[in-house]
């Protein structure tokens, strides 16, 4: 027997569990993981397109790895290029530059700058991302960023498009099975190419600046794979 009991009828007048909540809440889960995923793998294929040597490894190893079957998320672990690929083009790309406001809840001294308690504060990820101190290559398209020596993927620590600390995008973990899982398919069937009379060197790489960046609007050709 299940009992439903409103905020009303039990007296409880500042709670945030209430349909109203849990409706938004389940659209910004949707709409900002869906949309961000989206941008993302524009971003990722028009890269690759316009670096047909990185989409020749990427394949390669998919090739070599993976075969024929259908990609599963624990192969993240043996392909380490295309994840290192992922990575640089979540760090290149930025497409959130800026994290969502956030409230300092005590006194805070930082760099010699005093910030009120109740202070909002927007961190800028994307001065991290692009850091000339952090990465040997900040503004180009460098996967080997998130490869040792021996081609071994490796973790950043100024990586943080999902910002953080413990209050981080909550969607991170899906979103990077997502970006995984939808990029390593479409390269495993798909080549792409500009289309016929246009050239890599054309392909536009500037991004628009919208609610995050944007890659350009392009038109690119992905002819079976299996073709190239």
């Amino acid at each position: 027997m299940r009992i439903h009991l409103s905020l009303q009828e039990s007296g409880i007048t500042n709670s945030h569990f209430h349909d109203e909540n849990l409706m938004i809440s389940v659209l910004n889960l949707f709409s900002g993981g869906t949309d961000t995923t989206t941008i993302t793998l524009r971003w990722g294929l028009l890269l690759i397109t316009k670096y047909p040597k990185i989409q020749d490894q990427v394949q390669e190893e998919l090739n070599r790895v993976i075969g024929s079957r259908q990609v599963q998320a624990e192969d993240r672990r043996n392909l380490p290029f295309t994840n290192a690929v992922i990575h640089e083009t979540q760090r290149l790309a930025s497409i959130a530059p800026t994290s969502l406001p956030h409230k300092t809840t005590q006194d805070v001294i930082l760099q010699g700058h005093f910030i009120k308690k109740g202070t909002a504060v927007i961190p800028l990820l994307i001065s991290v991302l692009h850091d000339e101190s952090e990465w040997e290559n900040p503004h180009s398209f460098h996967p080997a960023h998130f490869l040792d020596k021996a081609g071994k993927f490796i973790k950043q620590d100024a990586f943080m498009p999902f910002s953080a600390g413990s209050r981080a995008c909550p969607g991170e973990s899906l979103a990077r099975m997502e970006l995984f899982i939808f990029f390593t398919s479409l390269l495993q069937n798909f080549r792409f190419t500009p289309p016929p009379g246009v050239s890599v060197d054309e392909l536009d790489l500037t991004p628009q600046l919208r609610l995050g960046l944007h890659p350009s609007p392009h038109k690119l050709c992905a002819a079976p794979e299996h073709e190239h």
